[in-house]
């Protein structure tokens, strides 16, 4: 029997409804050179369109959305080194509800910026040291704010499958799709979008060398948590998957595959000078996979979400240097 999971389809479809008119539907990108290249048909969803940059606005606006007049005034609280940060303040924005965003000492500037610029208040801490998440709702609890976490809830796990709702509309046909994944907001919700629409898709995660603790907790059955790791990747820096996201990953996620940091390398090379595409790297570990050839021959058509495009200029020097 399986586990009952967070999430269903129609919990999807009624985040999509929640989105209409307010998130961008995010256009599929195609090429003949990454094609050639990656020895199959790709056709990749371009989160780096969407609002603040990235996939993370779908969940942040379907779970504020969600809130009542009272927790509206109250305000809401996150942590996120940055596209969940940026996710929650412009929804809280939108909706003119009161932000506080918990940011890590190490965070991106280019994302702390837009944090700020979008009306939310940011407080640092030290990624070290610090529970990001006790350090958060420490806060929340204080001022009497809802916590809005970045990947382990209903509403935020619904939004973020959204992303692959659309892309399986656009293109029905799909062998596979492929994900980046940290907590597994959305591989999560994308696993129950497209199983739900297509129960023989083929999906896969994918992490970066020495940040793989999805990967070391589908192979031993539990969930495992792994020291903070150092990667280009900052948006898959986490440390353990979601306590929600989990089963659903364990029940549909065929395999995580592991990428290093030059192959997230080459591929945002690849995505500028070819596709003229800006991705930050946590984006482009998707296609790095698909190009290191390791995904099964037998997926043909291939669809890849790349998850943001919030570059931080200062990885610029080391994309051409």
């Amino acid at each position: 029997m399986q586990e009952s999971l967070a999430i269903s389809l129609d919990d999807v479809r009624a985040a999509a409804e929640r989105l209409r008119g307010v998130a961008h539907r995010t256009p599929v990108h195609t090429s003949r050179t990454l094609d050639a290249l990656a020895g199959r048909e790709l056709f990749l969803k371009c989160e780096s369109f969407q609002r603040g940059g990235a996939f993370k606005f779908r969940g942040a606006y379907n779970a504020i959305s969600r809130l009542g007049p009272a927790e509206r005034a109250a305000g809401v609280a996150a942590f996120s080194s940055g596209n969940h940060a940026q996710g929650v303040a412009l929804a809280a924005q939108i909706l003119g509800v009161p932000a506080v965003i918990c940011m890590p000492d190490d965070a991106p500037p280019v994302k702390l910026a837009a944090t700020k610029g979008y009306g939310a208040e940011v407080v640092i801490y030290e990624r070290s040291t610090a529970d990001r998440e006790a350090f958060a709702r420490a806060i929340a609890e204080r001022r009497g704010m809802t916590l809005i976490p970045p990947y382990d809830h209903p509403h935020i796990i619904a939004g973020q499958g959204t992303a692959a709702l659309e892309l399986l509309e656009d293109v029905p046909d799909l062998d596979a799709l492929i994900t980046p994944v940290g907590g597994g907001g959305l591989l999560g919700g994308c696993c129950v979008a497209a199983k739900g629409l297509r129960p023989d898709i083929r999906i896969f995660g994918v992490e970066t060398e020495g940040a793989d603790d999805v990967r070391q907790s589908l192979e031993r059955g539990e969930r495992v948590s792994i020291a903070p790791p150092a990667t280009i990747a900052d948006g898959i820096r986490t440390l353990s998957p979601g306590r929600l996201t989990f089963p659903i990953m364990r029940q549909h996620v065929e395999r995580v595959l592991v990428v290093s940091d030059d192959a997230v390398l080459a591929a945002l090379r690849l995505l500028i000078l070819r596709l003229k595409l800006v991705a930050e790297p946590t984006g482009a570990v998707a296609l790095a996979a698909t190009l290191d050839g390791l995904l099964p021959d037998e997926c043909r058509r291939v669809g890849v979400i790349i998850s943001g495009g919030n570059l931080d200029p200062s990885l610029m020097a080391r994309l051409w240097g």
